[in-house]
């Protein structure tokens, strides 16, 4: 018995063998983690080839009951691994007992960028994440400055991660087809511990910068009455992660940046 997909729940089910088998090989585990968790596994398609890896050990997190009872009955080598959850509800630094683990998936899109927040929130537990988003999230979050596609998820999570676009795919490879295409990427942890400045006023101080984004930086970061300096000229998109930080610097320096919510 397959399991229907449900729309509220943004299921699309991937099809192509070949693709989910690329998915699973690009958790290369290269750095200290030997727990990979697959978020959304539907049918199992791309857990199948996860667990041929026996370097580390997969879990599934699954919101669909009727998912969780199909990956019980067809997969019992994951016996006590299947857990009926949320993942935006978890505890990450609880449920594996603070050992880092690797995330895998062909997200939902509708929670996709909820899923990456989640994981910035946990980045020294998690040193590497590849799956499947919808292909304009996924370019814009690999894209580089000066370029169109990239905003406040591509400095936030270039901070912390190196990005890698992988593939593309088109809507007949999945059931039922989405209306999008779609785009593989990967996350690889990079090596900053530190910033240098307040993470909760840097994430301020980029999405200030974004919300007004046609606007030079002179006009969108107003408020923070800055000294004039070669960045307010230019508009967010041309600014790198290493510009955000020196710019949050000279925020620091003007007291207090309340939070902002994207």
């Amino acid at each position: 018995m397959d399991v229907r997909a449900k729309k509220s729940l943004g299921q699309h089910f991937l099809r192509d063998l070949e693709a989910a088998k690329k998915i699973a090989d690009l958790m290369s585990r290269h750095g200290d983690y030997n727990r990979v968790l697959e978020i959304g596994p539907g049918m199992g398609v791309l857990t199948q080839y996860l667990l041929e890896h026996t370097e580390y050990q997969t879990d599934v997190v699954e919101l669909d009951r009727e998912s969780v009872d199909y990956l019980n009955i067809h997969y019992p080598q994951l016996k006590g691994r299947v857990h009926s959850a949320d993942f935006l509800h978890l505890n990450l630094a609880d449920f594996f007992n603070g050992e880092k683990f690797g995330i895998v998936g062909n997200f939902p899109y509708n929670i996709s960028s909820q899923i990456l927040f989640k994981v910035l929130d946990y980045k020294d537990l998690v040193p590497e994440v590849a799956g499947m988003f919808q292909k304009e999230v996924a370019v814009r979050i690999a894209s580089k400055p000066g370029n169109k596609d990239y905003g406040i998820l591509s400095v936030l999570l270039q901070a912390f991660y190196d990005i890698e676009y992988c593939f593309s795919l088109g809507p007949e490879v999945f059931s039922p087809p989405p209306k999008v295409n779609s785009g593989v990427i990967r996350l690889k942890r990079n090596n900053v511990t530190d910033l240098g400045v307040s993470e909760s006023l840097f994430k301020s101080v980029v999405k200030m910068g974004f919300n007004q984004r046609r606007k030079t930086l002179r006009n969108a970061l107003k408020a923070l009455q800055l000294p004039d300096n070669p960045f307010m000229s230019k508009r967010a998109e041309q600014l790198s992660v290493a510009d955000f930080l020196e710019l949050t610097q000279m925020a620091k320096q003007q007291g207090d940046v309340k939070e902002i919510e994207i």
